[in-house]
């Protein structure tokens, strides 16, 4: 019966590797248990509840302790990388027109604003978000200096 369990924990192991989960693995570790004792006896009930309770406290038990190590950290890539940067306006944005275009990095985007404001050329802005494959923006705000 240990070939079952051998089988079994391979099936859950693969399984895992294509869902990337991280549940089925405990299956797979409790299969193995359960295969070790199978060794010390053929009764299908005990190894059925071996399996059941050796699963059941795995994920109970590990999984959130794994779940804590593992770092969730969101890396922003390609386009939504450049949100919250500021561009110059190289086009003037009017987007009623829906025309106007930021440079950023040596990179060229469409642009609009979240308004209907029209942004001149040489404007610096700060991007917001992306809109498709627009770039929404704003006019940086420059604090007011005043003299006493």
């Amino acid at each position: 019966m240990w070939q079952f369990w051998l089988i079994a924990a391979g099936v859950f192991f693969i399984g895992e590797a294509i869902t990337v989960g991280f549940l089925i693995f405990w299956l797979g570790v409790a299969s193995l248990i359960t295969m070790c004792v199978s060794f010390f006896t053929s009764n299908i009930i005990v190894q059925m509840t071996v399996f059941v309770i050796s699963s059941v406290l795995l994920i109970i038990f590990t999984k959130p302790l794994v779940k804590r190590f593992v770092d969730k950290k969101t890396v922003v890539t390609n386009s939504y990388s450049i949100i919250g940067k500021n561009a110059i306006v190289t086009k003037e944005i009017n987007t009623t027109l829906g025309n106007g275009q930021i440079k950023i990095g040596g990179e060229v985007w469409s642009a609009k604003t979240e308004d209907e404001t029209v942004i001149p050329k040489g404007t610096e802005v700060t991007i917001l978000s992306i809109d498709g494959v627009k770039a929404v923006v704003k006019p940086v705000t420059v604090p007011s200096t005043s003299t006493n």
